[in-house]
Parts: structure tokens; sequence; C-alpha cells
């Protein structure tokens, strides 16, 4: 069965981007332009993981984090940002991994592969 993703991302380009590799990769992708948008879809399309941009109008991307931790504390979550400096951000660390965004998306692919890998192996956190 394919894994389903959730793209968070304020740049539609962006969101059509990575639902090309994303699906190119095999995955069921969903996308969201905003915080609001994926919270929802959290709720009704459940999917297996999440990339989620920070820099987005209205709510930030860590504001949706501690909220998405609320309820889906074992969902894992990809922060997926232009902005490096947010990487050491305390808010940062409840995210599984932070991934810079590039035009090379091969980094972000890399870490989506390891924790579906180890979500299949162990059914645990990842």
């Amino acid at each position: 069965m394919k894994k389903k993703i959730l793209v968070v991302d304020d740049e539609k380009n962006i969101r059509i981007l990575l639902k090309e590799e994303l699906t190119d990769e095999g995955y069921d992708v969903i996308l969201a332009q905003n915080g609001a948008e994926a919270l929802e879809l959290i709720k009704s399309e459940k999917p297996d993981l999440v990339t989620l941009d920070i820099k987005m109008p209205g709510e930030d991307g860590l504001s949706i984090l501690r909220k998405i931790r609320e309820t889906e504390y074992d969902l894992p979550v990809i922060i997926c940002s232009a902005y490096s400096v947010y990487k050491t951000e305390f808010s940062a660390v409840a995210a599984n991994h932070y991934v810079v965004k590039s035009s090379n998306f091969d980094d972000l692919k890399n870490k989506i592969r390891e924790i579906i890998s180890c979500l299949e192996n162990t059914g645990s956190e990842c």
C-alpha cells in the first residue's frame, strides 16, 4: 500500500514540484497551502508523514507543528525550510528531521525514505 505524504507549503510551485518528485518515488501526495488546511487534512486524510514549511502567511510552521504534536504525537514531521537559521530553533526539535530547501530534493527524499522504512520495520516512532 502506498504511503501518504502531506506537503505543506505556501508556495504553489514548490507544492507542485514536490508532488511530482514524491509521486515519482511511489508516494500518494496530498497538498496544503497553509497550516489550517494542513490540520484539517491530517484529520481527514491520515497521512503517514508531513513535510512542513516554516515561513507561511498567517500561522507559521512551528506553531502548526506544536498543534500537530498536541493530537498526533507519533506522526512524523519533516521541517522543510529555505531558512537554515531555524535549524537550531528550540521548537524545531519537535520535528523528526529538518531539511533545508534547495533546488535538489534528494536530501528530503532520503529523509522520507529513511522514516518510512523505519516505520515499516519497527512500527514505532522514527
